[in-house]
């Protein structure tokens, strides 16, 4: 990898996605830095040609600058940019009716993750979420004591909890693997250390895998100030 972008790899990197739904968002964000990057070159052009020959554009009609400059372009490059997103963000939405879906509730606590498979196992995992590989799965997001929110970058977007709500967020990873989880919200004093894995299994092994997890005690927490 170029030492330009070796930053963009990494476990917690969102621009190096294991995922569909990660993938979708690296695509939009390379589209919109590509756009940016396109539009800044175009004006610093402009502006070096102004400098460098002084009146060149004193024969065009300043409202020929303001409607095609000011109005038709970026219209023309933000409805583009806006569109492609829409169609994007539709994509990266659980929609209920797609078959195969495994279902899992995290729930944030000051500070630590608390993960639960119903209709799996009794199993309780705290600071691992295990999930199969190749399936889609639905993350019930359980809002409980104040707002966090649950990130795992190569596999998907973040979503917050917040109390009294119940947020959907969908991933799925392309491969078995360990991915690296946050919470993206400052939560307290201890935000920092709110961090999580996710372990996809197999699609074959993770039942088992799931059933030898082993329910370790909820991690030690400091008292709120």
């Amino acid at each position: 990898m170029p030492i330009g972008l070796s930053g963009c790899a990494g476990n917690l990197s969102a621009l190096d996605p294991a995922g569909p739904a990660a993938r979708s968002t690296a695509t939009l964000w390379w589209v919109m830095a590509t756009g940016g990057t396109a539009i800044f070159i175009l004006v610093m052009v402009l502006l070096t040609i102004a400098f460098m020959r002084p009146g060149i554009g004193r024969d065009v009609d300043p409202k020929r600058w303001l409607i095609w400059g000011g109005l038709v372009f970026p219209g023309i490059v933000l409805s583009a940019l806006l569109t492609f997103a829409l169609l994007t963000g539709e994509r990266l939405l659980a929609h209920p009716q797609t078959p195969g879906v495994v279902t899992v509730e995290a729930r944030p606590h000051q500070w630590y993750w608390e993960f639960h498979y119903p209709g799996l196992t009794d199993t309780v995992t705290n600071e691992v979420l295990h999930i199969p590989a190749g399936v889609p799965v639905d993350i019930r997001v359980v809002g409980t004591d104040v707002i966090h929110s649950f990130w795992v970058p190569r596999l998907g977007g973040k979503i917050d909890a917040i109390p009294g709500h119940v947020n959907v967020i969908r991933l799925t990873a392309d491969r078995p693997g360990t991915f690296g989880g946050v919470c993206a919200e400052f939560c307290g004093a201890g935000h920092v250390a709110m961090g999580f894995s996710v372990i996809a299994h197999p699609a074959e092994a993770f039942e088992q895998a799931l059933n030898e997890a082993q329910a370790a005690p909820p991690p030690e927490t400091q008292e709120q100030p």
